[in-house]
């Protein structure tokens, strides 16, 4: 075997690839439970909205009181759902993107471990990196998120307690 295709194999069957490749892992992993329960976080807003939706055509066929006070309150809540919505969105493109630059950081790392230089370690770095803004921005995005899902259950709580004062008011 000539010295260049024993130094390939010896790389190769190395374990410094392998440990080497270990924290993208952990870094996809993560991402993975990220866009698990984002996924969750858009599943209940269409619950959400559907639940609204049917309240909506409770209204048009006037089956409901205060029909002014729901529609307003139902027109905001819609709002909301649909920035919601946006922002869950694009948080999942962020950590799919932050998925494809971890798994590309780990084959960058297992290639350049395999047949590149010490001057060129480097590059599974920066695109590790790249993979770690993305995460950071699809974390940002939730952090926003949460704030109108909040907004949303505080406008829900007022809807709740205005009813419940119309109800005293006709009890009287």
């Amino acid at each position: 075997m000539a010295g260049n295709e024993r130094e390939l194999l010896e790389a190769l069957s190395s374990s410094r690839i392998l440990t080497s490749m270990i924290t993208p892992a952990v870094l996809i992993s993560a991402c993975g439970t990220l866009i698990f329960s984002t996924s969750a976080r858009l599943g209940r807003i269409f619950d959400r909205v559907n639940g609204m939706k049917g309240e909506v055509e409770a209204l048009i066929t006037s089956r409901i009181s205060y029909p002014d006070e729901r529609m307003k309150h139902l027109r905001d809540m819609v709002s909301l759902q649909r920035r919601r919505a946006s922002l869950i969105q694009k948080a999942m493109v962020s950590l799919y993107t932050a998925t494809l630059f971890f798994v590309a950081s780990s084959l960058a790392i297992a290639i350049t471990v395999a047949y590149g230089s010490n001057n060129q370690g480097w590059i599974p770095t920066l695109i590790a990196l790249c993979g770690g803004i993305f995460l950071f921005v699809a974390s940002v995005l939730l952090l926003y998120e949460s704030r109108f899902n909040l907004r949303f259950v505080y406008h829900s709580i007022d809807f709740i307690e205005f009813l419940e004062k119309k109800a005293e008011e006709r009890e009287k």
